[in-house]
């Protein structure tokens, strides 16, 4: 192959990840240099944002519904889920192992100093009807809304299971969820047409309008953090990959994964990102049906960057209210919380303040404690929802060698160019 032809082969491969990161560049470059008057560009990327949310809805529904319905071994949907489950758990754990072996030996809030001003009175926390909000809406036209995710899922899989009793793909009702599925998916390949403006406008306001916050008194809790996911991203996802399907599966990850890693920094939000995360995993070969039911269960219930966030911010008010953060018993509990919040408080509307309320009420923290760590949880959403986004597409590979075994690149792969 000539060096033209080779020069043509990489455009071809990577010019969409290419144009993304450029325009992001670009787009930073803008809100350096315009500084707060940069909030103008702030509705082109909105447009893009808002479109992707208006999609989400009924793509997570038809995706659901359509994978489970076509189903009709039900034994391969129970090895999914398990080993769904198994994923989630096992890296979660290694994130938490992580972050709290640097908060231990680089206490993010060592020398910090800051001024509380009164938070005045935080609302109970019941655990309980945060469990029952996240799981359950009381009313059908609750479920579309995007601030119901796990509902929507869960009703998402129930209708999936009938459809698959009532006659499967073949029936009528299989056909349309099936052919609903194949338009939200081109509708999202057209939004995706705009996203190089949306995510350059979104990033030049982003920049211009928070960039100083990141220097000062949290300076240290993000030296902290944005390293840890940066290695994180780059280690460990590489480990995960090569494990779920070697060489091939290392190459082909980091080959599609840049666009949903670029388009959730942008947008801050897992559930946005799930389109361009289902058309990476397709692009890398995932089976159909367990990336339709790994990446939108992902989406609300694994969150490694929450896992993350919630452990540097509980270290951190451990620090400067003086406690030692040290010994096993912090540390689950710790933990507890941590995936508590990447599980079930991210289904819930506002459920990232849950969070920090329960972090602060459940170690008998002041009031005026929740601020600050509102804070750390603004100033680490962007790294940290790239992580959870992302991390999804890298689950479904390793659920995919789980239920398909060591080969199971090689064969999808075939099966698209048959």
């Amino acid at each position: 192959m000539t060096e033209q032809k080779k020069t043509q082969s990489v455009w071809k491969s990577y010019r969409f990840p290419i144009l993304l990161i450029s325009s992001i560049i670009i787009g930073s470059i803008i809100g350096l240099v315009m500084g707060e008057k940069a909030t103008v560009l702030k509705p082109f990327g909105d447009i893009f944002l808002n479109l992707m949310f208006t999609a989400i809805v009924p793509l997570v529904f038809a995706t659901i519904a359509s994978a489970i319905g076509n189903m009709l071994n039900m034994k391969r949907l129970g090895k999914i889920l398990g080993s769904l489950l198994a994923v989630f758990v096992v890296t979660g754990l290694i994130a938490g192992v992580i972050i709290i072996f640097i908060v231990t030996i680089y206490p993010p809030a060592a020398g910090v100093h800051i001024t509380m001003e009164a938070a005045g009175e935080m609302e109970a926390v019941k655990l309980s009807d945060a469990i029952v909000k996240a799981l359950t809406v009381s009313d059908f036209s609750a479920l579309l809304s995007r601030q119901n995710m796990l509902p929507l899922i869960i009703f998402s899989i129930m209708f999936g299971f009938c459809i698959s009793a009532c006659g499967g793909k073949e029936s009528a009702v299989g056909q349309v969820v099936n052919n609903l599925a194949d338009i939200m998916m081109k509708i999202v390949n057209i939004i995706m047409m705009y996203a190089p403006i949306g995510l350059g406008a979104y990033f030049a306001n982003l920049v211009g309008e928070f960039g100083p916050n990141l220097l000062g008194a949290y300076g240290r809790a993000m030296l902290v953090y944005y390293p840890v996911c940066a290695a994180y991203f780059v280690v460990f996802f590489s480990l995960y990959s090569y494990w779920a399907a070697g060489k091939d599966g290392f190459r082909r990850m980091w080959k599609f994964i840049l666009p949903p890693a670029a388009t959730s920094i942008a947008t801050q939000s897992s559930v946005a990102t799930l389109p361009v995360n289902l058309d990476a995993a397709r692009n890398i070969g995932v089976p159909k049906d367990i990336r339709e039911i790994v990446l939108p269960l992902g989406a609300t219930m694994h969150m490694d960057g929450t896992i993350f966030s919630t452990l540097l911010k509980i270290a951190f008010l451990f620090g400067i209210f003086g406690k030692p953060f040290t010994g096993f018993g912090t540390f689950a509990s710790a933990m507890l919380i941590a995936i508590m919040s990447g599980v079930v408080m991210s289904g819930v509307p506002g459920g990232g303040l849950i969070g920090e309320m329960l972090i602060v009420s459940l170690y008998g923290f002041p009031a005026e404690a929740f601020p600050i760590i509102a804070t750390i949880g603004f100033l680490v959403d962007p790294p940290g929802t790239c992580i959870n986004a992302t991390g999804d597409t890298i689950a479904a590979m390793m659920v995919s060698k789980l239920v398909e075994g060591k080969d199971w690149l090689k064969m999808n792969l075939t099966k698209d160019e048959e």
